[in-house]
């Protein structure tokens, strides 16, 4: 028998399938996923079981490469062709297996009664077409309704998922939003056609904490509105023990335990529930060193954008001020962190230092040296020593070449090491500092889950050997208990390595743990700073308030 069947702790039927009335909207049995791989396959998920009753939320949660990404694409139908579904498994949706259904019923089926939020909204919107043309095709893919009637409802769902000038933003490509923005635009998508059952992968991994709660009590709302069932993949916990009302935990593509999300958080049976239970960043930065001297030095940055307003004939091109007039000092050996909401220009302002977009005016110090106005060629010597780990994995890696190469690429261009195997040696020394194995190197990005894409970016970064890193959200697509390891890792190279890091993250938790100062943003200004224990324990703005409160009381 297989494993699953064993398990005491996960039985193919849930524990409170008595007191449930009728069958369950979506009911999946014995559900197994190889992937067909260069040197064999990889059984990415082990014959598991779960049901879904209409109007209620279950919650699947796990460490990152667990299998709940794939667990949620096997239910879409969109598996890659390398992927095989076991012989008996089944998933019932409405009493029909959609796993016997031709592609084309698959088809009408998915973005229709059966949607899907994805984990990673970048490489999921389409960087041709504009955000209104999106929405509107998956209105008008399902629903025979004019152009005139769509755009008014794609509108109307950019408001209620609260997206700042939304007459503006239908005119807009993906580039040109945060990536919370982004993760709201792919909500209203998967919301566009009222459907059955919601499949939200990581929703909120991209949102700032304010936004998480009004994003997921919007989907409760509509759940409740219209009898909608949710699947809720995520790795934070706390929004597990508010919105879920059965919680799933997987392990290695196991089901390890299930049960009522009372019951999981109050009495927790397996050890590995037990160890996700017990784990969130933990501990302080380490005191700085006495005297630390200023690696980077920015005053009076400023960063704006023209966004085009009104129609196609009559365009009113409006600046928007991303960035207004700011400065930091970061010292050797410092992290200092910047939080805010989506758009408030964190990520915009940490690029404009390593000069990845042009400010409109600035004067940035590195190591004693002015950067602005320096030229792309007059940049280069200093690439090796100031890096990033860009927010969004999947974007920022080629899907076009092997975790090796990906990494090996800037040793290249940087001219560091002198042969090959000397660069293979970094490259694999590298990778296990980040916490993955060495023996990835001819494997693709597609073929490991968020989280491991992220330890990747990191490895990528580390590889140079740098002084200055700028981490935009590096734990975001990180479970618990990985988040806790990012940390220490992190920890760990600032000490061997004197690193600098500016750490840009709607985490409050993550930045307490890890961050000595921080700058809070909003609207492009910065409305509060200093030391983390001061800011975040006595916030002197109302905005701080807010976002301390929606970080620390959500559950």
């Amino acid at each position: 028998m297989a494993l699953a069947r064993l398990n005491a702790f996960a039985p193919e039927t849930r524990f409170d399938h008595a007191n449930r009335n009728g069958d369950p909207i979506l009911d999946a049995r014995h559900v197994a996923v190889t992937f067909k791989v260069e040197h064999g396959q990889v059984e990415a998920v082990k014959d598991i079981s779960f049901q879904l009753y209409q109007g209620e939320t279950i919650a699947i949660v796990g460490e990152s490469g667990s299998g709940k990404s794939v667990t949620a694409r096997t239910v879409m139908g969109l598996l890659t062709k390398r992927a095989r579904v076991s012989a008996d498994a089944t998933i019932t949706f409405n009493g029909q297996n959609i796993l016997k259904f031709s592609p084309k019923a698959r088809r009408a089926l998915r973005g229709n009664r059966i949607s899907m939020i994805f984990q990673e909204p970048m490489s999921s919107l389409n960087p041709l077409y504009t955000i209104g043309s999106q929405i509107v095709e998956a209105i008008r893919v399902h629903s025979r309704i004019s152009r005139t009637e769509a755009e008014a409802r794609a509108l109307e769902l950019l408001r209620q998922v609260q997206i700042p000038e939304p007459e503006a933003r239908l005119k807009q490509y993906p580039h040109q939003l945060s990536g919370g923005q982004r993760q709201r635009v792919m909500i209203a998508m998967a919301l566009s056609n009222d459907p059955d059952v919601l499949i939200a992968d990581e929703p909120t991994t991209a949102l700032d904490v304010t936004v998480q709660a009004q994003i997921l009590n919007l989907i409760r709302d509509l759940q409740q509105a219209r009898g909608m069932a949710v699947v809720l993949i995520t790795h934070d916990l706390t929004i597990v023990r508010k919105f879920s009302d059965y919680v799933y935990v997987m392990q290695h593509g196991e089901m390890r335990e299930h049960n009522t999300t009372q019951a999981i958080f109050a009495d927790p049976r397996h050890p590995y529930t037990q160890k996700l239970l017990a784990s969130e960043p933990q501990g302080r930065a380490r005191p700085l060193p006495n005297g630390a001297s200023p690696l980077l030095i920015a005053r009076g940055v400023r960063v704006s954008f023209m966004m085009q307003h009104g129609g196609f004939f009559k365009p009113d091109m409006r600046e928007l001020v991303a960035v207004d007039s700011l400065g930091l000092t970061l010292c050797r050996h410092e992290t200092l962190g910047i939080v805010g909401e989506s758009g408030s220009g964190k990520t915009t302002f940490g690029q404009s230092l390593l000069r990845l977009n042009e400010p409109a005016a600035a004067e940035i110090l590195f190591d004693g040296e002015r950067v602005d106005g320096r030229t792309r060629k007059q940049m280069q010597p200093l690439r090796a020593r100031m890096q990033i780990v860009f927010q969004d994995p999947f974007a920022s890696l080629n899907p076009r070449m092997t975790i090796g190469q990906i990494i090996e690429e800037g040793l290249i261009v940087n001219g560091i090491g002198k042969t090959r195997a000397e660069r293979l040696d970094r490259v694999q020394d590298a990778l296990e500092a980040a916490g993955m194995p060495g023996n990835i190197l001819s494997r693709f990005p597609h073929e490991f889950s968020g989280g491991q894409r992220q330890r990747i970016a990191i490895a990528r970064a580390v590889a140079l050997d740098p002084e200055f890193i700028l981490l935009d959200e590096p734990t975001s697509a990180l479970d618990l208990s990985v988040q806790a390891q990012i940390i220490e890792l992190l920890r760990k190279l600032q000490d061997e390595r004197g690193l600098s890091y500016l750490f840009i993250s709607h985490d409050l938790k993550v930045v307490r743990a890890l961050c000595h100062r921080v700058i809070v943003m909003q609207h492009g200004r910065i409305v509060d700073e200093g030391p983390v224990a001061d800011v975040l324990s006595n916030p002197k703005t109302e905005y701080t308030q807010r976002l301390v409160k929606a970080a620390f009381e959500i559950a």
